[in-house]
């Protein structure tokens, strides 16, 4: 029989004081109150519904590249406008939609409850055309992606405008996944690419490659990646395929794709915080 105190091993003593020595560690983040005034307004576009030349598919934005930042937004006490490049009803892609038979993004609930919203759906069925907004009216700017702004975005010049507005005047301005194709143009009004000097990010050429090999066959008419590094004095960076990557540089926020938009937008509060 064993008498005596309990002897203990040089490790379960470590193990101990280390545990006694951890600190709390807390989070907070700032929740609107609801019925509270918004704080402001921010400007969120869409591509109107188009067919894609590649595909023939119909094509439009992509749910969470809507929700999940507009969640973020709408926490933080922000009012969201939606508008496109059309006016008009839009449309989500298929795949993007937590309904759709094919349960590619079954998973998303968070797109899953706003479709329940009846002030949602009114705002989907019909839109402000772009041309139609002044900058001056809102805090920041967040360009939707999905696969229409690959045609609807593209040398759209009214687009370019809007978004360089922002920007000049020192406010957040914002593009993710397929909706950084407007960066691969977009002009400052000295004449010089938005991105020149800057570090940004969107749509990876694994991501395209992911999607081209689950269909069978070639999505996108081109790729942002192989475009934008065909660009001087710029940097374009990804990160892992579809992890939530986002990107900072001064008033320009980027994101890489549909799980990078809750991070965008967080950077985009960020900035109109002040921190």
């Amino acid at each position: 029989m064993m008498t005596g105190a309990p002897v203990f091993s040089q490790k379960t003593k470590s193990t101990t004081k280390a545990m006694k020595m951890e600190k709390p560690v807390e989070k907070l983040n700032y929740v609107h109150a609801h019925g509270a005034p918004a704080k402001g307004k921010i400007l969120m576009v869409a591509s109107s519904p188009s067919v894609s030349k590649q595909t023939g598919w119909p094509i439009g934005f992509w749910a969470a590249e809507l929700t999940h930042p507009m969640r973020v937004f709408e926490e933080a006490g922000y009012e969201i406008e939606l508008v496109s490049t059309e006016g008009g009803k839009l449309e989500m892609d298929g795949y993007s939609n937590p309904t759709d038979a094919s349960g590619y993004s079954a998973h998303d609930i968070i797109s899953l409850g706003y479709l329940q919203k009846n002030q949602f759906n009114t705002m989907l069925s019909n839109t402000k055309k772009l041309s139609e907004v002044n900058h001056k009216a809102y805090a920041a700017i967040f360009l939707v992606g999905g696969q229409g702004p690959m045609y609807t975005f593209k040398g759209n010049k009214d687009l370019q405008n809007l978004f360089v507005s922002f920007y000049e005047a020192g406010k957040p301005a914002s593009a993710v996944c397929h909706s950084t194709t407007l960066l691969l143009e977009a002009k400052m009004s000295n004449g010089e690419l938005l991105v020149k000097g800057k570090t940004w990010t969107g749509f990876a050429n694994a991501e395209e490659d992911f999607a081209d090999n689950a269909v069978g066959q070639k999505i996108q008419p081109y790729r942002i990646e192989d475009e934008a590094k065909k660009i001087n004095g710029t940097t374009f960076k990804v990160a892992a395929p579809f992890s939530s990557y986002a990107i900072m540089d001064g008033n320009l926020i980027t994101g890489q794709q549909q799980n990078s938009g809750a991070a965008a937008a967080e950077l985009v509060v960020q900035r109109l915080s002040g921190k």
